[in-house]
Formats: C-alpha cells, sequence, structure tokens
C-alpha cells in the first residue's frame, strides 16, 4: 500500500468490486430512463442533489448505501434494497455443515 493510501482513510476497493457497482448504477439508471424520469426530479423525491444522482448511476463507493436507497425509492423500486445478499449460498452451507457435525457428535 502506497503512502497516499495509507494517509486517506478510504477502503480499497477491489476492481471487481468497483466493476459491480458500476453494473449497479447502470441498471438504475436504466430503471430511470425506462421511466422516463428526469435526473432533476429524481434527485428532488430522493432529496439530494443532481450530482449525488449520477455519482450512483456511475457506481461511486464513495456514495452511502443509504442514498442509493432512497433513489431506489424515487425511482419507484423500494423493495429492491432488500435483494442485496439475498441468497447466501455459503452461508447456507457452512451452516448446514456445522448442523451435520453437530448431529454426528451426539
Amino acid at each position: 500500500m502506497n503512502d497516499a493510501a495509507r494517509k486517506s482513510n478510504k477502503p480499497v476497493i477491489m476492481p471487481g468490486t468497483m466493476k459491480q457497482l458500476g453494473q449497479v448504477g447502470e441498471q438504475i439508471r436504466l430503471a430511470r430512463l425506462r421511466r422516463k424520469y428526469s435526473v432533476k426530479m429524481v434527485s428532488e423525491r430522493a432529496g439530494i442533489s443532481r450530482a449525488t444522482l449520477w455519482k450512483v448511476e456511475k457506481g461511486d463507493p464513495g456514495v452511502a448505501i443509504g442514498i442509493y436507497a432512497k433513489v431506489l425509492a424515487a425511482i419507484g423500486l423500494p423493495n429492491d434494497i432488500t435483494l442485496l445478499a439475498r441468497d447466501d449460498e455459503l452461508g447456507r452451507l457452512l451452516q448446514d455443515a456445522q448442523l451435520l457435525n453437530k448431529r454426528r457428535r451426539k
């Protein structure tokens, strides 16, 4: 890690994660455009600046997740925020393995 990265308290975002955030932003932008909502209208509904909405639509990792939730609500997708991490396959596999091991010990 270089000195500049150490001095800023920002977490390092991996390239794959940056790509995923960009995809989320693009999906939000497309949802807005499909509904024919303007940047001005959505930003006003969400209570944010137009610049912040543009950051959301670019997948900027510095934007708080609460802002993403406000934008989703403003474009009519308020429940989509709950889709994050909805299907935790690895977690279930680990939990099931642990439960099976407990049964075998008894």
